[in-house]
């Protein structure tokens, strides 16, 4: 796992500020670094060493040095690719997968992305050519994020290390302000900085004599397959399962795992044989999956090493922590989860995560709702929309928000799994016009992709291009590089989610259990009160901790400061409710408070 920066312009001096903005990611690969430089373009790497310690530095160039690659990710499939390059001609100076993908572009063009299992960003210069290729992984498990300014192209792993490139500009997109307010991080192709863009995933790229060229070379596409027993498909799956984890073991240093109270983290911890998981929690025991990681490690045999997060740690280390994100995310589990990387760096380089089991298997808790609640959409449309009309006028409490959820199309009231502001309130509590028309604006395209699929799947299909990119996948990987950890996703190999796309609705959830059938394989591993166990997420005590004094004060300190994007009076009253107990506005505090403290990092601070 490592990081790499880069830029195409006709200066003649690159060296200095190549090596200015590698230093930026330092934390990305603090084993070595490496350069190219040229009349068309400089390439910086940072490399932390997981496969062929001794001779895996990168930059890597082919037989005749005529290209040049910087990678950052892992091909778990490289020594069978490896193999057949060879007997087609090519010649290896390393063992890496770095080399392998250098060397299967030469042999297949754009057609080496379809032969690749794994998670990749990487950049490939032909110097003859004057050409780059570059592309990102099929589920964007690894970053890549690229601008064009002043007749340069700059790209890399992380945005930070573009701001200093003389020719950057930073200046602020705030029309994903509007976004985020709904989302809780960046989603779409833009970013919080103008012209600053993300390669998003299943993408590639090619650049040439300043003509920039983006092509899509995979999709999820979800096609139920009802040929199988449900026994058949639990074989399937098993198998395909056990064959990720071994390959995600790949590995020349120790590999650990992290480990929660939930049922996908367990199984991979308890079906992966690691000597080590580690686990954070709170004071809290509400809060707190402590007891319960030492429990299952003792019984898989493994040292379960953890940390208990007090607040005061929690909130000294957010600056920081919003830093190393690059864009405001506004998922508190974000900050637990920089605390349990940095103690699995201290152990281990290499770390198992349980990442994307949800997407595929449905397991989130509101892929129920069109089952458990199929009485009440038998109510003709336009009957519930007027009574969720109504129910609006009212306090929002349990009762009234299910009738107005419910009175509104999946295209208006779901975007993943994080809903924090719908349009009208966006529209009250900004201060200036919008410029968009809404979350829809980037929803509705995906939607139509699956207008003919039903409701759950409809929803997996949105968390997958959505919440997993934007929130879990953006968290694991810049949470894990801060501490110069590789964290791997098994649940996100591309031959078992290839397979499990075909999974029939029924066999993924119904009435009484989410992720059924990933819960009854789970099952043969783990304990019934573990595979059946009801989802959490990564519970943190945020709501409690806005009622306390110091932290509330803390909060209305920023919100009060600002004059720029918010109405005060609004972002104060949600603040205020809260503490007062009379609603829950943790979530929309907490997404304010985020964007505000992220603001006054990057740019300095409210006007």
């Amino acid at each position: 796992m490592c990081g790499f920066v880069g830029y195409i312009n006709k200066e003649k001096d690159k060296t200095s500020t190549i090596k200015k903005m590698s230093d930026l990611i330092a934390h990305r690969g603090p084993d070595s670094d490496g350069y190219y430089c040229d009349k068309n373009i400089a390439l910086g790497f940072r490399r932390l060493s997981i496969i062929d310690l001794k001779s895996g530095s990168q930059p890597i160039f082919n037989e005749d040095k005529s290209m040049v690659i910087v990678f950052n990710g892992e091909i778990y499939n490289f020594e069978s690719l490896r193999e057949e390059l060879i007997k087609l001609g090519h010649k290896f100076s390393t063992k890496t997968d770095t080399e392998v993908l250098l060397h299967g572009y030469e042999q297949w063009q754009e057609k080496i992305l379809d032969r690749l299992r794994g998670m990749f960003a990487f950049v490939i210069y032909d110097i003859n050519k004057e050409e780059m290729f570059a592309a990102r992984d099929f589920y964007g498990i690894k970053p890549f994020y690229y601008a064009k300014m002043d007749n340069t192209l700059i790209f890399g792993s992380e945005i930070k290390s573009f701001l200093i490139h003389p020719h950057f500009k930073k200046e602020l997109n705030t029309k994903m302000l509007e976004y985020y307010l709904t989302f809780q991080y960046s989603a779409g192709e833009e970013t919080f900085f103008n012209n600053v863009y993300k390669l998003m995933p299943g993408h590639y790229m090619k650049y040439k004599k300043g003509q920039l060229e983006i092509k899509k070379y995979y999709e999820i596409k979800f096609q139920e397959d009802n040929t199988k027993t449900y026994e058949e498909w639990k074989d399937g799956l098993k198998q395909r399962l056990s064959d990720s984890i071994k390959a995600h073991k790949i590995s020349d240093v120790e590999v650990g795992s992290f480990l929660s109270s939930g049922v996908d983290s367990s199984f991979i911890a308890a079906s992966s044989d690691v000597d080590k998981t580690f686990t954070v929690g709170f004071n809290n025991k509400k809060y707190s999956e402590v007891e319960y990681a030492k429990d299952l490690s003792t019984k898989i045999n493994t040292q379960n090493i953890n940390k208990i997060i007090t607040k005061d740690e929690y909130f000294k280390n957010l600056p920081n922590i919003l830093y190393y994100m690059d864009e405001p995310l506004a998922d508190p589990s974000s900050i637990a989860l920089y605390f349990v990387t940095k103690i699995a760096s201290e152990n281990v380089k290499v770390s198992l995560s349980g990442e994307g089991a949800d997407e595929i298997f449905g397991g989130y808790n509101i892929y129920q709702e069109p089952l458990t609640d199929a009485w009440y959409y038998k109510i003709p449309y336009p009957i519930r929309f007027l009574i969720g009309k109504i129910a609006g006028i009212f306090p929002h409490v349990k009762g009234i928000n299910f009738l107005i959820r419910r009175g509104k199309k999946l295209e208006d009231r779901f975007v993943g799994n994080a809903f924090i502001f719908n349009n009208k309130e966006v529209n009250k509590i900004l201060k200036s016009k919008r410029k968009t028309k809404g979350f829809q604006d980037l929803t509705a395209p995906y939607y139509e992709k699956v207008k003919d699929k039903d409701e759950i799947t409809k929803m997996q299909y949105i968390d997958f291009n959505f919440w997993l990119i934007g929130d879990i996948l953006l968290k694991a990987d810049k949470m894990s590089m801060a501490n110069s950890l590789e964290v791997r996703v098994p649940f996100l190999d591309r031959p078992l989610i290839d397979y499990a796309l075909g999974l029939p609705v029924e066999f993924k959830t119904d009435k009484f259990k989410t992720k059924k059938i990933f819960r009854d394989i789970a099952g043969e591993v783990l304990e019934d009160k573990v595979s059946n166990k009801k989802k959490l997420g990564f519970p943190v005590p945020i709501r409690e901790w806005m009622k306390d004094e110091d932290i509330y004060k803390q909060i209305k300190s920023l919100f009060t400061k600002d004059t720029q994007f918010f109405n005060t009076k609004k972002i104060v009253k949600l603040l205020d409710d809260h503490k007062k107990g009379k609603r829950d506005n943790s979530r929309k505090v907490w997404t304010v408070y985020i964007f505000l403290l992220w603001y006054e990092i990057f740019f300095g601070g409210a006007k």
